[in-house]
């Protein structure tokens, strides 16, 4: 593993990054993403990335959220999965450590067939599942071998970490 990659998940798993990093690196990705018209997210030059929109939980109101993914299906290092429906991602709930759920994970809740991903430029309705048991279980340890850093933000929280799957609707 490139140093580099070691040094930043380092940084990430610090309670310094956890206060610091949910105020600059959304804002961040949410104006590149928007100057480039979908084609670039700076925080996805470490990690796989996608802008979440769906439907605030209360407010109905559209939310958009650039966040990390794992992507499934060959997706891990950009390739392409095949038509819509055989996409799929795994969302990671962990709010940096932080010890409320992120607001996402609450929408999602509310309307998991709301969903819209913009993947690598591309917008694609997705239907989210909270994963529960062993099917969490798995793939919470695959996401430790993807991004270490998520032991060390459920290590100093409460509460379990939400994973989520999103799955391209027919149609997408």
């Amino acid at each position: 593993m490139a140093t580099g990659v070691r040094l930043i998940q380092k940084v990430s798993s610090t309670r310094a990054f956890a206060r610091v990093a949910p105020h600059v690196v959304p804002a961040m990705d949410r104006t590149v993403h928007r100057l480039t018209r979908g084609r670039v997210l700076l925080s996805a030059r470490m990690l796989p990335g996608l802008v979440l929109t769906v439907p605030g939980a209360r407010s109905g109101q559209l939310r958009t959220t650039p966040l990390a993914c794992m992507p499934e299906n060959g997706e891990r290092n950009g390739a392409e999965g095949g038509n819509g429906t055989e996409r799929s991602w795994i969302l990671v709930g962990s709010n940096f450590g932080r010890t409320g759920h992120p607001a996402w994970t609450a929408n999602l809740l509310a309307g998991p067939d709301k969903a819209v991903v913009n993947w690598q430029g591309r917008d694609i309705p997705v239907h989210a599942t909270l994963l529960e048991g062993a099917e969490r279980d798995e793939v919470w340890r695959a996401a430790l071998k993807f991004w270490p850093p998520y032991a060390a933000y459920q290590a100093r929280i409460d509460r379990e970490i939400r994973l989520f799957r999103l799955r391209g609707r027919d149609g997408s």
